[in-house]
């Protein structure tokens, strides 16, 4: 049952409709703490933290400014935000583990530009804490999740971008072997 399901008299919230257990997340907080993992995720998948450019669109997601370099990119082909508050882990009134199934099927490392296959469902745990009047990401940290589909796309656009002729190569090598994995 989603934490946003509120019991709402005379315009107040009076109790949660699905008992005592969720009670310390509500709070004065509006949005529903695994929604956010969404939102954050769903930029993911699309290739947001591909370039840093577009890195500050996630910022109203996450307590954390600054990106490590992974130097690889988790390829994937699905994922989901487990709402139910019964599958979490509650902290705090403002705090609580989230989890989020991944649907793996490979990795791709930018030094090399290549693919490794590695078909795998990995679960994470987001930890999410209220700042104020917002539910945010603390942690942890993870490599870039991105849908096959989009990777594809995004190595085909770097191969129109790349001048170095050997780079050119080891990219379209890249581009054939997700191509296969779809």
């Amino acid at each position: 049952m989603k934490i946003a399901a509120f019991l709402i008299v005379a315009g107040l919230v009076v109790t949660p409709l699905f008992g005592d257990k969720a009670w310390p997340l509500t709070g004065d907080l509006t949005h529903d703490p695994a929604l956010v993992v969404e939102y954050y995720l769903r930029l993911d998948s699309k290739g947001v933290r591909l370039e840093s450019v577009s890195h500050e669109v996630l910022y109203p997601y996450i307590s954390w400014r600054e990106e490590p370099l992974w130097g690889k990119v988790i390829i994937i082909k699905e994922y989901e935000v487990l709402e139910d508050i019964d599958d979490w882990q509650v902290i705090s009134m403002s705090e609580a583990l989230i989890p989020v199934e991944f649907q793996v099927v490979g990795t791709v490392y930018w030094e090399t530009a290549s693919y490794v296959a590695d078909p795998q469902f990995e679960r994470i745990w987001v930890r999410v804490k209220g700042f104020q009047d917002r539910w945010r990401m603390i942690g942890p940290q993870f490599p870039p999740h991105v849908g096959l589909k989009r990777m594809i796309y995004f190595v085909r656009h770097a191969i129109m971008q790349e001048t170095d002729q050997s780079r050119i190569e080891k990219l379209k090598a890249l581009r054939s072997e997700l191509e296969k994995a779809e």
